[in-house]
């Protein structure tokens, strides 16, 4: 109920931020400069939080600050309309997600089993991005009765923002880890338990980063859409729509995972994905653009939660917040890097050859799953 809330009001915003941005005097360079410092200060924040929580053996406050902040950022980016504010609103936003991430998975962790991991993170991501069909809809439905009224959206995106907090003070600290690190614990400390980390952690993560790596934001997809021909309308009711899916597919998705191998649905997952790239590349008809992103939902279905889930499978309990903030911190840099690549190939050879080196490139990572991985290991995944 808390990520399904705190999606809930940071997707009502996600269509309109970069307009309200321009409407209020952003240049499209500082807005990229914008979101790459958010993102920058989200994606270090995850592995020293993650750290800090195994450390102090707590799950809960962390959860709590993380999402309390991502609330309060609503409503603070339409206090001031001065570039500085706005920096200083968004960094907070993004900081609440760095401080929450991997507590929250470590939380989600320390509820399940090993033969459930799917079916749990399954369900949170299922809910998750239900808030990313509600979100959108609502801002779509508020705008079209009042029109370029951004201020009251942004105020309105506070109130799930509060429920999500509200619901928060539900969680209960489990113990069920003990603290046994009381030296202090540097911004950058997290990087040192990739040396001590298991084998098979390096292996997976080797792998999962090498996908981000060529896994551009979902704004290239949505481009093209556009540059094909359909109108803004229906590149708003494709986004919702693979949303939609997404979130029908990830808890069924999360229960096969379960039965026959988090891996193997993985691979799945990046087989569809490469199979929407390629299919994507030269496309121009609207049926098919449905049809591929209702491909794209399931993938997504197949490999977000499933890869957290695979990796708290294969760390220890009591660093399963910094295993996993530790991804995620890596895994935010990788997706800057991707963006960054996808944007110089598109400017350079066209669309067509980034989404057609995005397929191989995914193809190449499904097969190095498939091979990096003995029986045994994969048994022990399931």
């Amino acid at each position: 109920m808390v990520s399904l809330f705190t999606d809930t009001a940071s997707e009502m915003l996600y269509p309109i931020m970069p307009i309200y941005l321009k409407s209020i005097g952003f240049s499209i360079l500082l807005i990229g400069v914008l979101e790459g410092f958010a993102e920058a200060i989200a994606g270090l924040s995850k592995g020293y939080f993650g750290k800090l929580s195994d450390s102090s053996a707590r799950r809960v406050p962390f959860v709590q600050l993380g999402y309390g902040l991502s609330a309060i950022s609503k409503p603070l980016m339409v206090v001031f309309a001065y570039p500085l504010w706005i920096f200083f609103a968004r960094t907070i936003d993004r900081l609440g997600k760095g401080i929450r991430t991997g507590a929250r998975d470590a939380l989600l962790s320390d509820e399940a089993t090993p033969e459930t991991k799917g079916k749990v993170f399954g369900f949170h991501r299922s809910m998750d991005t239900f808030g990313a069909v509600l979100g959108p809809s609502i801002a779509l439905l508020y705008l079209y009765y009042y029109p370029e009224n951004y201020n009251v959206l942004f105020l309105l995106a506070f109130i799930p923002g509060l429920l999500a907090l509200f619901a928060s003070f539900f969680l209960k600290e489990k113990n069920a880890i003990k603290s046994i690190e009381k030296k202090p614990i540097s911004f950058l400390s997290f990087i040192h338990y990739w040396k001590d980390s298991p084998l098979r952690y390096r292996k997976v993560v080797i792998g999962l980063l090498a996908f981000t790596l060529f896994n551009s934001s979902d704004i290239f997809l949505l481009l093209q859409a556009k540059q094909s021909g359909l109108s803004d309308t229906l590149v708003l009711a494709i986004y919702i729509f693979y949303n939609l899916v997404y979130a029908v597919f990830a808890f069924p998705l999360g229960i096969l995972a379960d039965k026959i191998g988090l891996k193997n649905v993985f691979i799945f997952g990046l087989l569809l994905f490469a199979a929407v790239y390629f299919g994507i590349a030269y496309n121009t008809n609207t049926t098919i653009f449905f049809f591929l992103f209702l491909l794209y939902g399931i993938y997504a279905a197949a490999t977000e939660g499933i890869s957290k889930a695979w990796i708290s499978n294969i760390t220890e309990k009591k660093d399963t917040a910094t295993a996993i903030g530790t991804y995620a911190g890596f895994q935010s840099i990788c997706t800057l890097m991707a963006s960054t690549m996808a944007g110089l190939i598109w400017f350079q050879w066209g669309p067509e050859t980034t989404f057609i080196v995005t397929g191989i490139a995914t193809v190449v990572v499904a097969l190095y799953f498939a091979l990096i991985t003995s029986a045994s290991f994969s048994r022990q995944m399931r």
